[in-house]
């Protein structure tokens, strides 16, 4: 079986985090959203895996994943360009699925158990086609299975007003390549994009045995800014080990289930309280605070500072700030630094490159 791991969109309900990096590359639990999609095909024995890259920043992927050997995988990149819809986007991997069977993941899905015992039971099944579901509590926003009387899926339908079900379409897919015939009789929807919704619903209609599986724990559609601070604070609680190959200075604490990457430096009358993840190099003091359910990236400063409940990209300097930073997201190369006077409290969405002084 092999991937294809789609990697584009606009991602425009998270900007300005965009504007600089495809929404994918934004790290939860101190990786990369699309490493953990990548990190669960390997695990259900999927190595060989094409990236279909988008217009916002690709080069970025490119430059992070590499060949990808560095997860024990082989990857092959695909241009898509504009985006227009998730069916366009997997019929451009046709010629390197070929004959073989695939699982399609859109790369800004997280899912606690994974995909192996799925892509298992695919592998052995007489099914053309897989769906993976989950109950939710606001199904308009996604796809939605419709059933028969029988629990038999017979049709999806794509955010519909009235949901037939409470069973939304997970970003994980699994095919055979009757997928791509189904596709080319496609034509645009009102939003002007082929749906893969639709192709499905194109085996279905021409009697092609599509099967349903309902995953079982969390599973997040990364899309909004509250969506990726639930799932830090998801992936840290569920994922997060304890681990320090960094520094503790003499008074320094670390509580709970923390990972403290290599050079990091935990200073005097500091604290670190987990579940947390400290990027490489990072500093923390003297005298701050990581609070429980932050994410800190690499080659970052937390000084006299206190935050928790976050998200702090590759090199953010955070100083002097006197109230606690909480329910933020920091990009990368940006800088807080407290000043004299206060207001009573900061709520912050932060770009790269930015300097906000408070």
């Amino acid at each position: 079986m092999k991937g294809v791991l789609l990697h584009g969109g606009h991602g425009t309900r998270l900007r300005p985090l965009t504007h600089n990096g495809p929404k994918q590359l934004i790290p939860v639990g101190g990786k990369p959203i699309s490493q953990y999609c990548l990190e669960d095909m390997k695990e259900a024995g999927v190595v060989e895996v094409a990236i279909i890259l988008g217009n916002i920043w690709p080069e970025k992927v490119v430059e992070y994943y590499g060949d990808g050997s560095k997860l024990g995988m082989k990857l092959t990149y695909i241009s898509q360009g504009e985006p227009r819809g998730l069916a366009q986007a997997v019929s451009l991997a046709e010629s390197f699925v070929n004959s073989d069977r695939f699982v399609m993941y859109l790369g800004d899905n997280l899912l606690k158990g994974g995909i192996a015992k799925q892509a298992k039971a695919f592998g052995v099944s007489d099914a053309h086609a897989m769906v993976l579901l989950s109950k939710v509590e606001d199904p308009q926003r996604f796809g939605v299975a419709q059933f028969d009387s029988d629990g038999n899926l017979v049709r999806l339908i794509e955010k519909p007003k009235q949901p037939p079900s409470p069973f939304a379409l997970v970003g994980v897919y699994f095919f055979t390549p009757n997928i791509f015939d189904a596709i080319r009789e496609l034509k645009p929807s009102l939003r002007g994009e082929y749906e893969i919704t639709d192709a499905i619903q194109g085996l279905l209609t021409s009697g092609h045995k599509v099967a349903h599986s309902v995953v079982e724990g969390w599973w997040k559609d990364t899309g909004t800014i509250s969506d990726i601070l639930d799932s830090n604070s998801l992936v840290l609680d569920d994922k997060m080990k304890s681990m320090c190959l960094g520094t503790l200075k003499e008074g320094g604490i670390i509580e709970g289930r923390v990972h403290i990457d290599a050079d990091v430096v935990v200073g005097k009358g500091s604290v670190v309280k987990g579940p947390a993840h400290v990027g490489p190099r990072s500093i923390i003091g003297p005298n701050a605070y990581v609070g429980p359910y932050t994410s800190i990236g690499a080659d970052c400063q937390i000084v006299n500072s206190e935050i928790e409940n976050s998200v702090v990209l590759d090199g953010v300097e955070i100083r002097n700030v006197e109230r606690r930073i909480t329910s933020s997201i920091i990009g990368a190369r940006s800088q807080v630094i407290g000043a004299d006077e206060r207001p009573a409290g900061y709520k912050l969405i932060i770009g790269e490159q930015s300097s906000i002084k408070v």
